[in-house]
C-alpha cells in the first residue's frame, strides 16, 4: 500500500461505483416566462400561475376541471366517445400512429372532456380542451363531447362553461373537423333559446377554427392573463398585410382594450367569478330563486361591463 492509499478515509467511495440518483419527474419546474425554478407541489397549488411573476402557464384539461368542480362532485360526461381514423389519412405519419403518441402524451383518449358537478354548490356542465393532445385540435369527436355536454346543461337546465385551448381545427379529418364549428355553434344557438348562460374561458393559446366558432360565442367572455387569442397566428398576419403588428397583438389585455372580450380574470379567481356572474344571471345553488334576477340572458351588444358588474344599456 502506498502513502497516498493510507491517507485517504477508508470508507470514502467514488460517484462512479455509488451512480447518481435523478430528480423525480415534476418535484421541480421552471416558468416560461421568468425562468424562476419553482417547486412542483407549490406550483401546482397556484393552478400553475407562477408566483414569482404571474405566469399562467398552461394547465391540463383534467387537472383545470378537478380543480373547477367541487371535491368530489364531478362526473365525467362522454366518454365513450372515441375517434375512428375514415380516411386513413397518412402525411409523415400514420394518424392513427399520432392518436396513439398524442394518448400516452397527455394519458386521455381525446382533445376534449366533458363532465358535470357543482361549483360552490351550483349544478353546472364544463368542458375543457387538453393542448398536449395534438395541440388541442378539434376533430369530430371533440365536437361530439362538446355536443353531448351542452345537451346535458339543456336537459338538466345547467349553465355551460368552456375553457378553450387549442391549434384550431384537425387537419387529419378535413371536412369532418370543420363541421365542428357549425355542430357547436348550433347547440350554442340552443342554450340561448333556452336562457342558459353558456360562458366561456380562453386560455393560451385559443387559436383557429375554435376562436372562430364556440370559444368566441359565450354570453360572457372571460380570458386568463397574457392569453394568445386570434385565428391565425401573429407571424402570418404579418407576413400577410406586410405591417407591423401593435405590441400585445392578439393577447388578452389588447382583446380587452378593443372589446372583444368582456373581461380577464386570474385563474385562482375563475370559479369564484363564475359563480358569481351566474348567480346575477339568476342561478343559484336552491335554483332561480330572485324573481328579480333574469332568467334569460341580455340579447345581442345589449349589455356593458364595467369592473366585472353586468349593466343594462339605459345605465351605460
Amino acid at each position: 500500500m502506498n502513502w497516498f492509499d493510507k491517507i485517504l478515509p477508508p470508507k470514502i467511495k467514488t460517484v462512479s461505483k455509488i451512480g447518481r440518483k435523478g430528480v423525480p419527474e415534476g418535484l421541480w419546474n421552471k416558468c416560461t416566462a421568468c425562468q424562476a425554478v419553482l417547486y412542483g407541489v407549490e406550483l401546482k397549488h397556484s393552478l400553475q400561475v407562477c408566483p414569482k411573476c404571474n405566469n399562467h402557464m398552461r394547465m391540463g384539461a383534467k387537472e383545470r376541471l378537478e380543480s373547477f368542480f367541487d371535491q368530489g362532485s364531478i362526473q365525467w360526461l362522454a366518454e365513450n366517445v372515441n375517434t375512428v381514423d375514415i380516411f386513413k389519412f397518412k402525411d409523415k405519419k400514420k394518424y392513427k400512429d399520432r392518436l396513439q403518441e398524442a394518448r400516452k402524451a397527455s394519458k386521455l383518449s381525446e382533445a376534449l372532456l366533458g363532465a358535470t358537478g357543482q361549483i360552490n354548490g351550483l349544478s353546472v356542465s364544463a368542458v375543457a380542451f387538453e393542448f398536449k393532445f395534438m395541440g388541442g385540435s378539434m376533430g369530430s369527436v371533440v365536437g361530439e363531447r362538446f355536443v353531448q355536454t351542452a345537451n346535458h346543461s339543456l336537459e338538466n337546465h345547467q349553465p355551460l362553461i368552456s375553457f378553450t385551448a387549442s391549434g384550431g381545427a384537425r387537419m387529419q379529418e378535413a371536412l369532418f373537423s370543420l363541421m365542428q364549428m357549425s355542430k357547436t355553434t348550433a347547440v350554442i344557438s340552443k342554450l340561448r333559446q333556452q336562457g342558459i348562460p353558456y360562458i366561456s374561458v380562453l386560455t393560451d393559446p385559443t387559436m383557429g377554427g375554435v376562436s372562430a366558432s364556440l370559444a368566441m360565442l359565450g354570453d360572457i367572455i372571460i380570458a386568463e392573463p397574457g392569453a394568445l387569442v386570434g385565428f391565425a397566428g401573429p407571424r402570418v398576419i404579418e407576413q400577410t398585410v406586410r405591417e407591423t403588428l401593435p405590441d400585445g397583438f392578439q393577447r388578452a389585455e389588447f382583446l380587452l382594450e378593443y372589446g372583444a372580450i368582456d373581461m380577464i380574470v386570474d385563474r385562482p379567481k375563475i370559479k369564484q367569478e363564475i359563480y358569481l356572474l351566474l348567480g346575477k344571471l339568476g342561478f343559484s345553488p336552491q335554483g332561480h330563486s330572485n324573481s328579480e334576477l333574469p332568467t334569460a340572458l341580455p340579447p345581442g351588444n345589449d349589455r356593458d361591463w364595467v369592473e366585472g358588474e353586468l349593466l343594462p344599456a339605459s345605465d351605460r
